[in-house]
């Protein structure tokens, strides 16, 4: 029986190698861009459907306002996003994509298939990867939501 106690043991830590490992692969290729990559997040949510309210965008991603607001701000320094109270209800902050933001991703077309090499997964593969860690995280949050009992 392996020692629980032993780093190469630890799933959090594979994942947090892992993790690290993948974002630092983005970095030089999104840095050609000027983006970092949680801007590189929030842009792909918004290529994939453009005028978001925020609460939206941080849902898609995982992240609290507090977290989110500082990017968004930064996009929109940089001119790729807007954001726009709604007149009917002036708690709501949409963010859109500007001309710049949109041709952006043209600029950024070759970055998924840069990664997909980097990651050395076949489609299969790497669904499959997607599938499981979207069981874990969920079952993560169950978790710690709920406890030791919680169910996803």
């Amino acid at each position: 029986m392996p020692d629980e106690f032993l780093l190469d043991e630890q799933a959090c830590f594979a994942l947090y190698a892992a993790s690290r490992a993948v974002t630092d692969t983005y970095r030089p290729l999104l840095g050609e861009l000027g983006l970092t990559y949680p801007q590189y997040l929030v842009l792909l949510v918004l290529w994939e459907s453009d005028a978001r309210p925020v609460k939206e965008i941080g849902e898609a991603l995982h992240l609290d306002y507090g977290t989110l607001s500082p990017l968004l701000k930064r996009l929109e320094a940089n001119g790729l996003v807007t954001r726009a109270r709604l007149p009917e209800d002036e708690r709501t902050v949409v963010v859109s994509l500007t001309e710049e933001g949109r041709s952006t991703r043209t600029r950024a077309a070759g970055v998924p298939s840069a990664i997909g090499c980097a990651l050395g997964l076949d489609d299969s593969e790497r669904r499959q990867l997607i599938d499981t860690l979207r069981r874990l995280t969920a079952s993560a949050a169950a978790y710690s939501l709920g406890g030791p009992d919680a169910q996803p």
